[in-house]
């Protein structure tokens, strides 16, 4: 079965970016316009729950109102606001405070079900979001729950079908959501891990009778998938997901968690295939998420193109220079200016949207640079990114977004310096030429300040957009980074003068790095694994 006509965004506001309540209506008024009627915003624990002090504590949470007046505003425009919330896993953040949640921990990010004090988190979550919501859905989460059943409760309870312990607690979340006049969406891929030894997709996956008669009716299923490029895979999907006697949804991906910079080429190599078989197979509500994993570095409106493209290609759209001049038309931006924020990423040619090359050339040390043996087209990395930063640097005399171009391109100048720069340091090092690292001293100097550039402009469109919790990491790494820089230069230094006779971490030789991708390319977005292989 299937209803309702819905085409809208999730946008996460849970990786320490907490959007400012002017920047979601400026947002929901382009949306508007770019024929969008939706948005769900996904809080893990960045709303106020009554009763619940600890519940998003420090970590900039909408208040009550904030949240009532984002939603107010949205139903002047006709656009519905969806809450997304977690009932099962993904709330790692609440566990640090275990005073009142250790009692609810399961293991890893996921509840303790079949608890009291589990269920009146919960009926709090629920009981809260109401009063500020006024549509009937509710989007309850639990993906991912990969070690459900497997922690505490395996303790208490001893092993269990995962399935029983999930349909279970899936009926009292049910059971809650009614209770509050909520219709429930759920992400639906643990029905199908737990069937498949832990993997979502396949073209002929399938669930068993025996779980699919048992999911409540109520439910509406969320099939998420941000990565295929063949229109079979998401056919096949569909067509399982259709098995179930439950409405379903469609949730694909703006490709905004691969670093600073955006994916919109990659949006559109998945999207495109994945809205034609959503169309084809009946599939009338949609949204795009737009995540913000590891720190949530990418703004949001560096996806605005793939926004619209996507949208257009649901509505059947193919030409490609007629959905340019609409884009310009709605929004008075230039569609290839914006999707030059993914270009960070795309230095060596490959489909580097997905892998976000950026992250790692900017992270990686100077001296214990294991990442470096993955760096490929050093030798013209310098000339890309100035180039870049200048083609960036004229799209923000053009666009609204001075701002984010500008971002951009300061962080460009940096890779310009720094994307290399460990590997040149190693080779002069082991080639003993010391003519050569003097001459690097001054591009280690020149790094440190193109990175204070680039800290500065980031800082700026991070507190225009967001609210300031959260940037504190950004200090942590920036500046950390900036500090590593001025370390490895005093010791460059050092042992020019010869007060040391040797820099450990260079006499070592790289290993090849083991963490590649099927295709060779590296695929890596936490920080602490580009930044070092050392404990933090």
């Amino acid at each position: 079965m299937q209803q309702n006509n819905r085409f809208g965004v999730m946008l996460d506001m849970s990786r320490n970016a907490v959007m400012k309540v002017d920047e979601i209506k400026k947002y929901a008024k382009t949306l508007k316009a770019m024929g969008y009627n939706m948005i769900q915003l996904y809080t893990e624990d960045t709303y106020e729950v009554d009763g619940e002090p600890y519940f998003g504590y420090l970590r900039g949470r909408y208040t009550q109102e904030e949240l009532k007046e984002v939603v107010s505003y949205c139903n002047g425009l006709d656009m519905e606001v969806i809450p997304c919330i977690q009932t099962l896993a993904h709330l790692n953040q609440i566990f640090r405070w275990k005073t009142y949640y250790a009692d609810m921990l399961d293991c890893n990010d996921i509840l303790l079900v079949e608890e009291e004090k589990t269920y009146a988190l919960i009926e709090n979550m629920f009981k809260s979001i109401r009063k500020c919501f006024t549509s009937e859905y509710v989007h309850i989460g639990m993906d991912e729950a990969h070690m459900l059943g497997l922690g505490k409760y395996l303790d208490k309870h001893g092993p269990e079908r995962r399935f029983d312990i999930l349909l279970r607690h899936l009926q009292k979340v049910v059971d809650i959501a009614k209770k509050y006049g909520f219709k429930p969406l759920m992400w639906s891929d643990m029905f199908f891990r737990l069937e498949h030894k832990g993997e979502y997709y396949g073209k002929d996956f399938k669930v068993g009778d025996d779980v699919r008669k048992l999911v409540p009716k109520e439910v509406e299923l969320v099939y998420w998938d941000y990565y295929h490029t063949e229109k079979e895979m998401y056919d096949g999907m569909i067509s399982a997901h259709q098995d179930f006697d439950n409405n379903v949804w469609f949730a694909g991906g703006a490709w905004t968690w691969s670093g600073f910079a955006s994916g919109n080429k990659k949006t559109f190599e998945t999207m495109i295939p994945a809205m034609q078989s959503c169309k084809e197979k009946g599939v009338s509500n949609i949204l795009m998420t737009m995540w913000g994993d590891n720190g949530k570095e990418c703004s949001f409106y560096s996806v605005l193109p793939s926004l619209y493209a996507v949208k257009r290609a649901y509505d059947g759209e193919t030409d490609v220079e007629k959905i340019k001049r609409e884009f310009f038309e709605l929004t008075g931006e230039n569609f290839d200016d914006l999707c030059l924020c993914d270009a960070p990423n795309h230095i060596n040619g490959k489909k580097d949207c997905m892998y976000n090359v950026a992250k790692h050339a900017l992270y990686s040390d100077p001296f214990n640079g294991f990442l470096d043996v993955s760096f490929t087209s050093a030798e013209f990395a310098k000339e890309y990114y100035l180039d870049l930063s200048k083609e960036l640097e004229n799209a923000a005399k053009r666009s609204k977004y001075s701002y984010l171009f500008n971002s951009h391109a300061k962080l460009c100048k940096v890779l310009a310096l720094k994307y290399d720069l460990g590997v040149r340091t190693r080779s002069a090092y082991q080639a003993e030429d010391k003519k050569a690292l003097k001459g690097l001293i001054a591009d280690y100097t020149k790094t440190e300040k193109a990175l204070e550039a680039f800290y500065e402009a980031f800082k700026a469109l991070w507190l225009k957009e967001n609210k300031p919790h959260g940037f504190d990491v950004q200090d942590i790494r920036l500046g950390g980074l900036m500090q590593r820089i001025r370390s490895c230069r005093a010791r460059l230094k050092d042992y020019l003068a010869g007060k040391v006779d040797k820099i450990d971490e260079l006499e070592e030789e790289l290993l090849p790095y083991q963490n590649l991708e099927p295709d060779g390319t590296l695929c890596m977005n936490i920080w602490q694994q580009n930044a070092t292989v050392n404990i933090l």
